[in-house]
């Protein structure tokens, strides 16, 4: 991989760490690795928020963190309450997990005040909105990313990582299409080399959140599983 597309892949990538047992070193290691290779932003959970804050002072690295991870299932008023405290601490962008049993249940007006209360407290910091693609059918994933987008959403988001599948191809293109142009669509999930990540930004994905990120923007090929 040439240096130039080097650059421009990794400009795509939110670098990630949402591991349990993640620690300060791991995290250090994580903001360091974003610097050399000026990846979009770092992916933390929101108690390394502070800390990622102060380790990338200076740089144009930027800090999403992630709410209601990894289920979704908490309340509405949580979400947005760690939403606001993050973005206090330093976040730059939130990435939140909807309610999936809202969708499931067609309860759609909660769903949309769910993704909205936390769209308010974020104001004019961008909210990705974490739809679990592998837990629903394509008129889910549908009807998810058209209420995100009407709930203020600045992007829509395959997956969290957690979950019984990643980012696909097909799921890519399918939000693509339901969102728009003006719309971002981050793919995330297993995405552990190059050529995958540049078929999900050739399906439609304008972000790629993955643990695996110097592997991909170096073109190496690893084992084991990505964010």
């Amino acid at each position: 991989m040439n240096t130039s597309s080097n650059f421009l892949l990794a400009s795509y990538i939110d670098h990630t760490l949402l591991k349990a047992d993640a620690t300060l070193q791991q995290i250090q290691q994580l903001c360091n690795e974003a610097i050399k290779y000026r990846f979009a932003t770092v992916c933390v959970n929101s108690a390394w928020v502070k800390e990622v804050s102060a380790l990338l002072e200076g740089s144009s690295v930027g800090i999403t963190t992630v709410v209601g991870f990894p289920l979704g299932a908490s309340l509405s008023e949580v979400k947005a309450f760690e939403a606001k405290q993050a973005i206090a601490q330093g976040a730059t962008e939130v990435d939140m997990v909807i309610n999936i049993g809202y969708l499931k249940d067609k309860r759609l007006n909660e769903l949309e005040a769910d993704i909205k209360e936390v769209v308010k407290a974020c104001n004019e910091v961008p909210v990705k909105v974490i739809v679990e693609t592998s837990l629903l059918t394509n008129d889910e994933i549908v009807l998810a990313c058209q209420i995100a987008v009407k709930a203020g959403a600045k992007f829509v988001k395959t997956s969290t990582g957690f979950s019984t599948g990643g980012a696909t191809v097909e799921h890519i293109k399918l939000m693509r299409e339901t969102v728009g142009e003006h719309i971002g669509v981050k793919a995330s999930g297993g995405i552990r080399d190059t050529k995958f990540a540049l078929e999900l930004v050739a399906a439609g994905a304008n972000r790629l959140g993955a643990s695996a990120s110097v592997a991909i923007v170096e073109g190496q090929e690893i084992d084991q599983n990505g964010y």
